[in-house]
């Protein structure tokens, strides 16, 4: 039995720590915590995890945001599933989920950027979701 679930609050945000790592490895907890509650409190950032039979497999964070070339959306900051449930659709359904709430809430559409060597998720985006490529994506560090 598939159940998506929004997480509100520490307790609930810990729940999504598992599965998060297996894309942001580099976190620790207190880190995730730290940035997770900056995020909601400064981003409207929120979290949804897709269940599968009790077990967290699929992880989504988002926020919505208002530009000039976009207009109304949502970014898509982290989605990832559990490596071992990847390929079987939970990513698709989770990420289609937060289309049909954006769409019902107003927005206009969904962006979000993924890493250059991440080819699988490329293709998952473009094949499976229908979105294109619409810009590079810069970041300066310091």
């Amino acid at each position: 039995m598939e159940k998506i679930i929004e997480l509100i609050g520490y307790h609930e945000w810990m729940k999504g720590f598992p599965v998060i790592t297996q894309l942001r490895p580099h976190l620790t907890e207190q880190a995730y915590l730290d940035l997770v509650s900056l995020a909601v409190k400064q981003e409207n950032y929120r979290i949804k995890l897709l269940y599968k039979d009790e077990k967290a497999v699929s992880y989504i964070g988002y926020q919505p945001m208002i530009t000039l070339y976009y207009g109304k959306f949502i970014w898509v900051s982290d989605l990832v599933t559990v490596e071992a449930h990847r390929s079987q659709g939970f990513g698709e359904r989770l990420l289609s989920h937060v289309e049909e709430e954006a769409r019902g809430e107003g927005f206009g559409g969904i962006a979000l950027s993924s890493n250059l060597q991440r080819k699988e998720a490329h293709r998952f985006y473009e094949e499976k979701m229908g979105f294109e490529k619409a810009s590079f994506s810069f970041k300066k560090n310091f």
